[in-house]
């Protein structure tokens, strides 16, 4: 069973489905957790037009995509936000396929792209609801920190130190 990982451009219809994906599962999560309802169709067709991912492209960004046996199985963003500093997104998988080793290739792969376009720390937020992910980050080395955003939805905000890595 094996897993690839390689640069996606944003806008491909690859990174169109898994984004569909990603934002369909913690949209409905949430909306499930407070409301009691999935996500509005029209509204989960808005959010998803209006977050192209163009952030995460070339030159100070990168869409990656990892693959599982050759098929699509998720994704992890970096944008950096200063010269030192990126922010990890939309790391997905689909949920079939967790617990096979892919999310920490990924987060692995984000981190050296992160580290490619100059960064020193990586930092993110995450939800309270969304416990694998908190608990993937701190297994990896991520600290948990005061928030360094506004984001609505944010309620975990998480820091590493990108070490360089041996190639």
């Amino acid at each position: 069973m094996t897993w690839t990982i390689a640069p996606e451009p944003f806008d491909s219809p690859v990174a169109a489905a898994l984004w569909r994906a990603y934002y369909t599962e913690v949209s409905d999560r949430w909306y499930l957790l407070h409301e009691n309802r999935r996500t509005d169709p029209a509204e989960l067709e808005r959010e998803i037009a209006a977050r192209t991912g163009a952030e995460l492209a070339p030159p100070d960004g990168q869409l990656l995509v990892a693959r599982y046996e050759g098929e699509p199985a998720g994704s992890a963003g970096v944008r950096l936000l200063s010269p030192t500093t990126a922010e990890l997104k939309r790391v997905f998988l689909h949920e079939p396929l967790r617990g096979r080793g892919g999310a920490p290739k990924l987060v692995a792969a984000a981190e050296e792209a992160a580290r490619e376009l100059g960064a020193s720390t990586m930092i993110l937020d995450t939800r309270h609801d969304l416990v694998e992910a908190r608990t993937l980050y701190t297994r990896l080395g991520y600290e948990e920190t005061a928030p360094h955003n506004n984001d609505l939805y944010a309620e975990h905000w998480f820091r590493k130190a990108l070490q360089n890595q041996p190639r």
